[in-house]
C-alpha cells in the first residue's frame, strides 16, 4: 500500500520529558490542522532538519491532498497513542477514511524540545484472517519476564497491534521497561542505556528447545537488520502443535540449544536488539509451526499475573498496560 513519509532516517519513534496528556493533547491539534490544510502551525512546529527536507510548508499540504485523494476524508477515528520510544514522544493516531474504507496511521514525532522531528502517514492494512480467534492455549503460560513491562504492541486490532496484519506473528505482543514514563535513562543513542537491556528472558512454559540462534550483532539504536527478522532468538515446543517465539535477544546471551528441555521459568537469554528492532525490547508471539514465516498465529493467553495493578487469573495483555508476573519468581 503506498505510503507517505516525511521523516529522516535517523528519527525513531519516541517523545522527550512532556506528559503523555501533553502529547495526545499536542498531537490531535497537530492533525486537525494537517486534515484541515491549515499547515502554517505545523510547519512552523518542526526542526529546521525536517522543513530542509520538505523544502516548504507546499511539500506537506500535497501529502494531505495525495492522502485524501487516494483514501477520501477522514470519517473517524479508532485509536490514539502516545508513548515515549528512545529520545522522542510519539503520537499515533488511527482513524477511517471513506464509508467503510481503510484505516491511516498518522504519526508525529517530537523532540526534547517539542519540535516535530518526523511526520508519517501509512494506510494500514487489515487484521489478517485467522480461523484461531476462539483458540483456548493449552500450555500453561506465563509471562517470560518478571518485575514490570510496558505492553507497546499487543491486542487483537491494528491500531492496538501492528503484528495484526500477519498471520503468523497475528497475536503478538513487544514488551519493554519503562521507568518515570521513560524507557531509558541518559543518552537514548546508547543501548545499554535501556531499562530492558540485558534483562532475563524467561521461559513461559515447559517445552523443548527446537531452535536457539545467537551470535547476531545488536543493533544501533534506529538501525534494524531485516534479513534476520527474529535476530537472536529461541523457538520452544510446547505440545499440541505450539510454539512460542521468543526474539531480539542480546548477542551471546541465549543459554540453551535446540534439544534442551526447558520448565517454566528457566533462563533463556537476555534482552537485546538484534534482528528487526530498532530499540531494545521483547518480541513473544505463538503460532502453529516452528518457522518464522510459515504457520498461524495463536492467542496467546497467560496465567497469574497483574495488568495496571489489577490480577488477572488468565489473560491476553494489551497495548498500553503494564504487566507483571503474579506468582514466585524463579
Amino acid at each position: 500500500m503506498p505510503r507517505w513519509s516525511i521523516i529522516p532516517a535517523c528519527v525513531i519513534a519516541a517523545l522527550p520529558q512532556a506528559t503523555a496528556a501533553d502529547t495526545l493533547s499536542r498531537g490531535r491539534d497537530m492533525a486537525t490542522w494537517f486534515l484541515q490544510g491549515d499547515i502554517t502551525p505545523i510547519w512552523d512546529a518542526m526542526t529546521a532538519e525536517m522543513q530542509a527536507i520538505l523544502g516548504g510548508p507546499n511539500a506537506l499540504d500535497q501529502v494531505r491532498k495525495d492522502l485524501a485523494s487516494v483514501l477520501g476524508p477522514e470519517t473517524g477515528v479508532t485509536a490514539e497513542w502516545a508513548m515515549p520510544y528512545a529520545a522522542y514522544e510519539i503520537y499515533e493516531r488511527f482513524a477511517r477514511h471513506g464509508e467503510d474504507g481503510p484505516l491511516a496511521k498518522l504519526t508525529i514525532a517530537f523532540d526534547a524540545e517539542g519540535r516535530i522531528a518526523g511526520f508519517h502517514v501509512t494506510p494500514q492494512a487489515g487484521p489478517a484472517d485467522s480461523p484461531n480467534h476462539d483458540y483456548r492455549t493449552r500450555a500453561e503460560l506465563r509471562l517470560p519476564v518478571e518485575g514490570p513491562w510496558l505492553v507497546y504492541w499487543g491486542g487483537r486490532s491494528v491500531d492496538r497491534n501492528y503484528h495484526a496484519v500477519d498471520p503468523g506473528q497475528r497475536f503478538a505482543l513487544d514488551l519493554f521497561i519503562m521507568r518515570d514514563g521513560r524507557d531509558h535513562s541518559g543518552d537514548p543513542g546508547d543501548v545499554t542505556r535501556y531499562h530492558c537491556w540485558d534483562a532475563p528472558i524467561l521461559a513461559p512454559a515447559g517445552g523443548t528447545v527446537v531452535r536457539a540462534t545467537d551470535g547476531l550483532p545488536d543493533n544501533a539504536i534506529g538501525e534494524r537488520d531485516p534479513q534476520n527478522p527474529g535476530g537472536n532468538h529461541v523457538v520452544i515446543d510446547f505440545g499440541n502443535g505450539e510454539y512460542g517465539f521468543l526474539a531480539h535477544l542480546r548477542q551471546g546471551s541465549v543459554a540453551v540449544r535446540p534439544g534442551d528441555t526447558v520448565t517454566a521459568g528457566d533462563h533463556l537469554g537476555r534482552c537485546g536488539n538484534s534482528g528487526n528492532s530498532s530499540a531494545p525490547h521483547l518480541h513473544f508471539h505463538l503460532q502453529t509451526t516452528p518457522d518464522l514465516g510459515r504457520g498461524l498465529g495463536l492467542p496467546a493467553q497467560f496465567n497469574d499475573y497483574r495488568a495496571d495493578g489489577d490480577h488477572v487469573a488468565r489473560g491476553e495483555p494489551e497495548r498500553g498496560q503494564t504487566v507483571e508476573h503474579a506468582g514466585p519468581a524463579r
